[in-house]
């Protein structure tokens, strides 16, 4: 489905860290005519890698600490003059504010690195769920594509990608194959499910 009435949908970004998901998004989105584009990559850490990666490829970025990003007169006015209608989450470790929810419903996703609701949840993010995955023993893991509600990785799933795990498979081995699943499904999830002009 068209979630904007402009000509072409345009994402924003949440990230936190190096931004290898958010930098994958990008060029997913320019190297062919996909309906969208990022307009805008926000990040509550100034420090974050994210931030040279948009902006090596000319994408505008803004950190907004904690406070600001909690903030209605801040964050709403950045989004809408930007032309954003769709908000997505990648390595984002903050809780997103409900009014933000209710400003785009349906229209802000995030990617899990687990199969949920297996190993979701606060403070479960990055190494601290592939650990869990491999002291559990587990026999596969994957990424989910889930909507966002006012609970940490509790919306409704959009899509699950499983792989499967060695007994082996140390915790960064895990990361590396969940990297992977990021890189080849996350942007193309977004594409299918928002922007591929389909009546939904």
């Amino acid at each position: 489905m068209k979630t904007s009435s402009n000509p072409a949908g345009r994402i924003a970004v949440f990230a936190s860290g190096n931004g290898s998901n958010a930098e994958n998004i990008i060029r997913y989105f320019r190297e062919a005519d996909r309906g969208a584009q990022v307009a805008l990559v926000v990040t509550n850490k100034a420090e974050a890698g994210v931030i040279s990666r948009a902006e090596s490829l000319g994408v505008e970025t803004c950190v907004l600490p904690a406070d600001r990003l909690r903030d209605p007169d801040t964050i709403l006015p950045l989004l809408e003059a930007r032309g954003v209608d769709l908000i997505v989450l990648a390595g984002f470790l903050l809780m997103v504010p409900p009014f933000l929810i209710a400003r785009y419903p349906g229209r802000i996703i995030n990617i899990h690195p687990s199969l949920l609701p297996a190993y979701g949840g606060k403070g479960m993010y990055g190494r601290r769920v592939h650990e869990a995955v491999v002291e559990a023993g587990e026999s596969r893991t994957g990424i989910t594509v889930h909507f966002v509600s006012e609970k940490y990785d509790d919306g409704r799933i959009i899509a699950q990608i499983p792989v499967e795990i060695s007994p082996s498979d140390s915790a960064a081995d895990v990361e590396s194959k969940i990297h992977r699943l990021e890189k080849e499904h996350f942007p193309r999830i977004i594409h299918e499910t928002f922007y591929n002009n389909k009546e939904q």
